[in-house]
């Protein structure tokens, strides 16, 4: 992490986060599909090794890859992209995100059912801001139910391979249910970063993720300053008007945006709006009404 980021950590709440209570019958039908979040990146063998236990489980699931480029160490952009992406992939998928830097400690790994998708995940704060908006029921797993899914005795480094990956598996292939993998949870670790909000004519959020252009995702969203007919936003010393395509500035002038994922987005068209700037994740980010 770089300055900016090394800060986040300091903007995690410390009270656990309640979920909602289960909402009866269970809508997940195993569709087959699994898409994987790591922040792993392409070098080693190690997303292959998962998908390989996962293949060995159940050869015929589709597995997706979401990304793989998470910033290292941070469950907040983990969760952010899975929130808005999920919806994308048919109900009955199952996403296995795999950010976790209390690999081989107590932490519990979540197996959580939510709008007819599973989602697999350490009780890192990744999951929580979605969870918490409205979940069918959420269980920790517990590997001694588990019998011979799970290694007799998984590495204390890669619990993405020996037991996140055959337990996503065996629910992908619908042997296995939400409510099987362990006891229910009731209160999940908080999310990293708080939530954007409104303050007077002001909408106050951060940086949660930098794409390949160099583009600043924000976790403003759409919602937020749907209100404002013109607003600019301030974001490492620029200032950028809110308009709707890249197009609408100029090679090398900033702009906001709202993007394919109905956040709001910093941008210098045709440049890199990052590497001008010099931030990164963690940066905050103000959008003012005109």
């Amino acid at each position: 992490m770089d300055g900016t980021d090394a800060a986040l950590v300091l903007m995690r709440v410390d009270s656990g986060a309640s979920i909602a209570e289960g909402a009866g019958m269970s809508t997940f039908e195993a569709s087959g599909v699994i898409t994987l979040t790591t922040d792993f990146g392409h070098k080693g063998p190690f997303v292959a090794s998962m998908k390989g236990v996962m293949v060995s489980h159940f050869p015929t699931a589709k597995v997706i890859d979401l990304t793989h480029e998470i910033l290292e160490h941070w469950p907040a952009e983990a969760g952010f992209w899975l929130e808005r992406s999920y919806k994308y992939f048919p109900r009955g998928t199952v996403h296995m995100a795999v950010v976790d830097p209390g690999v081989g400690t107590s932490r519990h790994i979540l197996a959580a059912e939510h709008d007819g998708h599973v989602f697999i995940a350490p009780d890192n704060g990744l999951l929580t801001p979605m969870l918490e908006i409205g979940v069918d029921r959420v269980h920790a797993i517990d590997i001694g139910r588990l019998g011979k899914i799970v290694p007799s005795a998984p590495s204390a480094t890669f619990h993405g391979r020996d037991i996140f990956a055959p337990v996503t598996a065996e629910i992908a292939a619908g042997r296995l249910r939400v409510e099987q993998v362990g006891p229910a949870v009731k209160e999940l670790v908080p999310s990293w970063v708080e939530p954007a909000e409104v303050v007077g004519d002001e909408v106050r959020g951060m940086v949660i993720a930098v794409d390949n252009f160099g583009n600043l995702i924000t976790n403003v969203g759409a919602e937020l300053i749907e209100a404002f007919e013109q607003a600019s936003v301030h974001v490492g010393g620029a200032d950028a008007p809110l308009l709707r395509t890249y197009a609408d500035k100029k090679p090398g002038e900033y702009l906001g945006l709202i993007n394919s994922f109905g956040v709001l987005e910093v941008a210098r068209a045709e440049k890199s709006a990052a590497d001008d700037l010099g931030v990164s994740r963690g940066a905050p980010v103000t959008v003012r009404r005109k």
